[in-house]
């Protein structure tokens, strides 16, 4: 029998094949076949969790397409509207979170807006910021151009004290979001009853659709970014990460590093899609983790990272890595159930006022 990385003759065929750990070889007509054996990572499970909330948030933006077509005019042919759109409108949401938890009133227009977005707050609260990490189509869309950029030898980790500066856009943008709750519970109702809000859906999908010249060249800054740079929307001028991430302070879970048995390989921060300097904590409780697990994936040393469930350093207990996976599946899944019994997932608005409602929609402002 051959041993690892070793060649030779059979049957007068020259084989050759290198065994790795968990992994067998068969041969068949002379050639050496190798079977490896599948095993579930953190790095696996992560990149699965978003591929399938992309592919999904992809079906979405085709039903949309297909029912904005219908609801302008553009077709006789009707596709309903699938409420899950209501996530691509944040300031709806804040504003109707706002109204309900001073009046304890629903949003009727866009319930499914608010209901993801009190997703996305449970989620920093008790799952470190599981929203970003495992759902958010955008974040996923940057992991992947920045591993295409690693892959491509042009990635770049600024410093620790960079990256700081570059906090700074996304802070500044919350706070202008922050600054819209100002307004009173009526003035509140009035957006939320007014005729943009109504169809200000359809109004951004015409945005992105119809680009202007400053659209493309902010789109080609963020793409060449995140291609450059580890969590450059995500860490830089996301402003609802940024509200998350301040969440996320009091989430009871964090990744912890066992300096006994660290080697300093630094595998755990070249693999973070945020570019936290994870080999330098002892325990990493930044506002940029999303608890996506991919250092302790890249991590050679067993059980040297992990995620602990506790506040104290030194009374923690460790928590199964699939565990930030699953917490936030179910947490969607809870929310979305229990919004769909109780007829908060699907808009008020009467079919045969939609296409009423977007009459004259491109001259409608965003203003």
């Amino acid at each position: 029998m051959p041993q690892a990385g070793s060649g030779g003759l059979y049957k007068g065929h020259i084989f050759s094949c290198a065994l790795r750990p968990g992994s067998h070889f068969f041969f068949s007509n002379g050639i050496c076949f190798m079977r490896q054996k599948f095993s579930l990572t953190p790095s696996t499970l992560h990149v699965a969790v978003q591929a399938c909330f992309f592919l999904f948030t992809i079906l979405v933006g085709v039903q949309f397409v297909l029912f904005a077509s219908w609801a302008m005019g553009l077709t006789e042919v009707f596709t309903s509207r699938p409420a899950a759109v209501e996530g691509f409108l944040p300031i709806s949401s804040l504003l109707a979170l706002k109204r309900f938890l001073l009046t304890g009133l629903w949003d009727p227009i866009h319930p499914a807006g608010l209901t993801i977005l009190i997703f996305a707050l449970l989620s920093a609260l008790f799952l470190r910021k599981g929203f970003c990490g495992y759902v958010c189509p955008v974040g996923a869309i940057c992991t992947l151009l920045y591993r295409i950029g690693r892959r491509a030898g042009i990635a770049r980790t600024p410093s620790p004290r960079f990256y700081i500066l570059w906090t700074l856009p996304k802070y500044a943008l919350l706070a202008f979001f922050l600054s819209l709750l100002t307004m009173d519970v009526n003035s509140i109702g009035t957006f939320l009853t007014s005729r943009y809000n109504l169809v200000c859906d359809t109004r951004m999908l015409l945005f992105f659709l119809e680009p202007s010249g400053v659209l493309l060249a902010v789109v080609a800054i963020l793409v060449g970014g995140s291609v450059l740079f580890p969590g450059f929307w995500c860490r830089c001028l996301c402003p609802y990460g940024a509200l998350l991430g301040i969440l996320s302070f009091l989430s009871p879970v964090s990744i912890r590093r066992d300096e006994s048995k660290c080697c300093s390989c630094q595998q755990c921060t070249k693999h973070c899609p945020q570019g936290i300097s994870v080999h330098l904590k002892k325990r990493v409780r930044l506002p940029e983790c999303m608890g996506c697990m991919e250092c302790v994936s890249a991590c050679p040393k067993k059980d040297c990272l992990g995620m602990e469930l506790g506040y104290r350093a030194d009374s923690g207990r460790r928590v199964p890595w699939w565990s930030m996976a699953a917490g936030t599946i179910c947490l969607l899944l809870l929310l979305y159930i229990w919004a769909r019994a109780t007829g908060h997932w699907e808009t008020a608005i009467p079919r045969e006022m939609v296409r009423m409602l977007h009459q004259g929609i491109r001259t409608l402002s965003h203003y």
